[in-house]
């Protein structure tokens, strides 16, 4: 029994240590608050915590046992890491794929840009004419306006594709503006929490409890709708600055 809870122990250390490095510098890097809330990834994050820290040691500890043949012992654990590295590439991969790029102020709303979210194809066009804006492949999360475009056509080219499930004007980097090109009008979209169609009633009353606990005015025009793969946060703005003074969720 002292064999497999040693060989239980190694490989359980091993397992956590390489998922929290992987975990570690992608929250760090990308997916800080709100990232992670926003991009509802915690199934995935729930997968690879349970077959590389929770199954993998398990199974070493059900198949270890020093009578073994060494090499029937190699061969088991072999399977068994193999498993582990598929299920780890996988969501690595998956959280690498989805990773925040952006957080877009575009039409009276905030929302999430997630990696998958831009295509190569806009990713060209948006080298091509906007690169100072367009993300690359290491680009930490920005904030940025995406307003559409003034042509009337294209307007309404992008809305019809936004319609559809398509590509809308904030997975278009060639459309991308400052964050600070966009304050103006941001501060005209900005609405009373009572006043924004996303929330139930009980949300609006749970949100402006939140704000009054956080000592902050429920009966401003100062909040707008953040929107992600999740359910949506109330973002507060300094009206001074129009600059984000916190971030609330109703669960």
């Amino acid at each position: 029994m002292k064999f497999r809870f040693k060989a239980f122990s190694i490989h359980l250390i091993s397992s956590a240590t390489v998922l929290a490095l992987i975990l570690g510098g992608l929250y760090l890097g990308w997916y800080r608050w709100p990232g992670w809330y926003l991009s509802n990834v915690s199934k995935v994050v729930v997968v690879m915590i349970g077959v590389d820290v929770m199954l993998g040691p398990t199974l070493t500890f059900i198949i270890a046992n020093k009578n073994k043949p060494r090499r029937e012992l190699m061969r088991d654990l072999g399977v068994i890491v193999v498993v582990q590295l598929c299920a780890l590439l996988y969501g690595s991969v998956s959280l690498w794929n989805g990773r925040p790029i952006c957080y877009a102020y575009s039409e009276g709303f905030l929302q999430l840009v997630q990696a998958y979210d831009i295509s190569a194809e806009e990713m060209r066009l948006g080298r091509e004419r906007n690169p100072s804006l367009t993300p690359s492949w290491y680009s930490l999360p920005r904030w940025v306006w995406a307003p559409l475009p003034q042509d009337n056509d294209t307007q309404q080219k992008i809305l019809a594709s936004a319609v559809a499930g398509g590509d809308d004007v904030i997975s278009m980097p060639q459309y991308y503006k400052r964050w600070e090109d966009g304050l103006s009008s941001l501060r005209s979209q900005l609405k009373k929490v009572d006043e924004l169609k996303y929330f139930s009633k009980s949300d609006k009353d749970l949100l402006k409890k939140k704000m009054i606990d956080a000592g902050l005015a429920n009966d401003q025009p100062d909040t707008m709708v953040f929107t992600g793969r999740s359910s949506p946060l109330l973002a507060v703005f300094d009206l001074k600055t129009s600059s984000v003074t916190a971030l609330f969720r109703t669960k």
